[in-house]
């Protein structure tokens, strides 16, 4: 953080989307229920995999794994936001504005990669059944994991090093509602068209090849599955529908922000707030709602809580 020393800018603020007390006040309530069902459904999935023997399969140890990431994700920037809601003078500081674009890069990068490994899960499941739990042993779990985390962290670690140390002296205002790269660099007193360029591409590459190597491997699948049996086209579809919803909502935003020539400030601002407390609630009701046994092992859950909390 020592480019904020030789920086004459020491915080930055945040414009928002409005100076209208209704439309913030609107933007609060909004913002505030999606962000407490974010973290409900998450923290449900996760406890509902951890604590029933049942969902005890790669596929629930991977959503479980989705559901803490987005749960970290949602709070590196929902919580700030929806506190300067009230604020007339939203602010950060420039180490906890870079700290922000670290988590964000690295929260990211990891679900990219899971987002990979469960479209390989699926793969192996409805393609090759037989071997199924031999290929998705809990070594290999394990090691997605594992691989996912320490890709996120280095793809951060690069982003957050190409931009540290630039120098700010003047402009400090962020049209937005939460730190992101492309604003953070055109506020430094230097030339950055090189850099800009070299950090979007970066971001923006990671996105799109990754959206369409998970739609190529979907289509892949459908195309195997119909080869086998034509009747088995409708299930595998079913499978995959909550899974290639949960990929378009994810990377939809990403890609607009990252790709998009023509930048919009309201729909980028729109597609932050998606990205920030929607998507993160989206995933796990997407899952619950289409997935039979995960709703029943949450019912059972919900009964147990309900008949300790009696006892008492």
């Amino acid at each position: 953080m020592d480019g904020a020393n030789q920086s004459g800018v020491s915080e930055f603020v945040f414009l928002g989307l409005s100076n209208s007390w209704e439309i913030q006040l609107l933007l609060c309530l909004f913002s505030s229920v999606f962000y407490g069902a974010s973290l409900v459904g998450n923290l449900l999935i996760v406890l509902t995999v951890a604590s029933d023997p049942r969902l005890q399969s790669p596929m629930y140890f991977l959503l479980a794994n989705l559901s803490i990431i987005d749960l970290i994700f949602c709070s590196s920037t929902a919580p700030k936001m929806i506190y300067d809601l009230f604020r007339k003078h939203k602010t950060i500081s420039f180490g906890g504005c870079v700290a922000q674009i670290f988590f964000i890069h690295a929260v990211g990068g990891t679900e990219v990669v899971l987002l990979l490994a469960m479209a390989f899960d699926r793969y192996v499941a409805i393609c090759k059944p037989l071997h199924y739990l031999t290929v998705m042993s809990p070594q290999k779990c394990i090691s997605f994991l594992v691989a996912s985390w320490v890709i996120g962290l280095i793809h951060s670690v690069i982003q957050v090093a190409f931009v540290v140390d630039l120098p700010f002296c003047g402009p400090n205002e962020l049209d937005s509602f939460f730190c992101d790269l492309p604003r953070f660099i055109k506020l430094a007193c230097t030339e950055t068209y090189t850099l800009g360029f070299m950090v979007t591409a970066n971001s923006g590459f990671i996105s799109v090849a990754s959206f369409l190597i998970l739609i190529i491997s979907y289509i892949f699948i459908l195309l195997t599955v119909q080869k086998k049996s034509s009747g088995g086209v409708s299930k595998a579809l079913s499978t995959l529908s909550a899974h290639v919803t949960v990929v378009v909502l994810f990377f939809g935003p990403l890609i607009f922000f990252y790709t998009w020539p023509f930048p919009t400030s309201h729909l980028d601002k729109f597609l932050a707030i998606f990205d920030a407390v929607i998507t993160p609630f989206l995933n796990p009701a997407i899952y619950t709602f289409r997935n039979k046994e995960m709703k029943v092992a949450m019912r059972r859950l919900c009964t147990q809580f309900l008949n300790y909390s009696k006892i008492s």
